[in-house]
């Protein structure tokens, strides 16, 4: 008799998870309890859907930051490249951008959308949409899964794709966590990650919308030990700091909060020595103007008068008297200047959720649980996470196929 199997959750994960499983004669019903299928993956890579990355499959592990070593079977089992040729065999057109983010040549989500319906409908998958699974239990060694918290429906094996936390509004609210604790799994603190930045500083108001590019971003342990640093481009918001190497950043350090210090370099290609001889050049070029208005060459202007405050310099101090002691001062606001981290911004904000199922619980060549024999787990849920660009979409499709091929 054909084997019944309930994939919850029509995520990236799920939906190749249940098209593999059907592929290979089982039985498959997709439940998502949205009304479309994908619909974080309608958001993602700010709406044009960064599906993977082109980087060799090999480069993948020093992008992720969490249990990387998990994922060596899935990652090479169900590669960068498969997942691509699968997508092109499914009609849909990718191109690679900086960075080797694959995108659809169309920068339109709903093609990568409308290319997994195609999938599973090829795949024979029979989905379930509108489908809450409110309940999962065993009994006489067949899971029973009750639906919209009334129906139920028997199976062999349940895979659980449900996501993290991020976004709730996508469906992404932690159902999956409250079934794997039932099943016996431990639930390894659930954080933001890849998420902007709170801090406390007087000067936002007049720093917010600032886009700063080739800038170095440190972050230091209270007892001065370096945890990570990040060279490019971020923003100033009105809450704080988001962009490229802040989001980064909260990947890196989510497991030492509050235990850190921010520091940005807005110089980070001059050393100190050289740094301080453009100042004297700058200088002597306005030695007759106020300190204020001879930064202008150097610095943003909505930077200047937060430089000068941690620098303790008089903002309308003539620069003919501005003393060596504090020169050397504004050097070191220029190349460490602190940003006082406040929080990161809320789980519900974060692209993706750090934490989720122990992934010592669950055997990393099949995806299966470890504690309960026919229940499987795949994609954000797991505590597994990396950096932007395309690695957790494809962690997701290979955690998924992993699963699916195994169940």
């Amino acid at each position: 008799m054909m084997s019944k199997i309930a994939v919850i959750g029509a995520g990236p994960a799920g939906i190749i998870a249940s098209c593999v499983a059907a592929n290979r004669g089982k039985n498959v019903t997709l439940f998502e309890k949205n009304k479309i299928i994908g619909k974080k993956l309608m958001i993602t890579g700010k709406g044009r859907c960064n599906v993977t990355n082109a980087s060799p499959i090999d480069e993948f592990f020093d992008n992720i930051v969490t249990n990387h070593q998990f994922l060596y079977s899935a990652l090479y089992t169900f590669t960068n490249e498969m997942l691509i040729n699968n997508l092109i065999d499914l009609g849909l057109e990718l191109k690679v951008e900086r960075g080797n983010r694959v995108f659809p040549q169309s920068d339109k989500s709903i093609d990568v959308i409308n290319a997994l319906e195609k999938y599973i409908k090829n795949s024979n998958v029979n989905l379930s949409l509108n489908s809450k699974v409110t309940d999962i239990y065993l009994r006489n060694d067949k899971f029973i899964i009750e639906l919209n918290g009334c129906v139920k429906q028997e199976f062999d094996k349940v895979i659980i794709t449900t996501g993290g936390v991020s976004y709730p509004a996508t469906g992404s609210t932690g159902d999956g966590y409250k079934f794997a604790k039932k099943f016996g799994h431990t639930i390894k603190e659930l954080k933001p990650s890849l998420v902007p930045i709170e801090i406390n500083s007087q000067f936002l108001n007049e720093t917010k919308g600032l886009s700063l590019k080739n800038v170095e971003l440190s972050a230091f342990l209270k007892n001065g030990k370096l945890i990570h640093k990040e060279f490019g481009e971020m923003l100033f918001t009105h809450f704080g700091i988001s962009g490229p190497i802040v989001l980064t950043m909260s990947n890196y350090i989510n497991k030492y909060v509050p235990d850190i210090e921010l520091f940005l370099d807005l110089k980070p290609a001059l050393s100190e020595e050289k740094l301080e001889a453009r100042i004297l050049r700058d200088f002597e070029k306005y030695k007759n103007k106020e300190i204020k208005n001879a930064l202008n060459d150097l610095l943003p202007k909505k930077t200047i008068e937060w430089i000068l405050s941690n620098s303790t310099i008089e903002p309308t101090k003539k620069v003919n008297q501005i003393t060596k002691i504090e020169r050397q001062k504004l050097v070191i606001s220029i190349k460490k200047l602190k940003m006082e981290f406040v929080r990161f911004r809320p789980i519900e904000e974060a692209i993706v959720t750090s934490g989720g199922v122990n992934v010592d619980e669950i055997n990393p060549s099949t995806m299966e649980s470890k504690i309960i024999s026919g229940l499987y787990f795949a994609g954000e849920i797991l505590d597994v996470d990396a950096l932007t660009g395309g690695y957790n979409l494809q962690i997701a499709f290979s955690t998924g196929y992993l699963a699916g091929i195994n169940v």
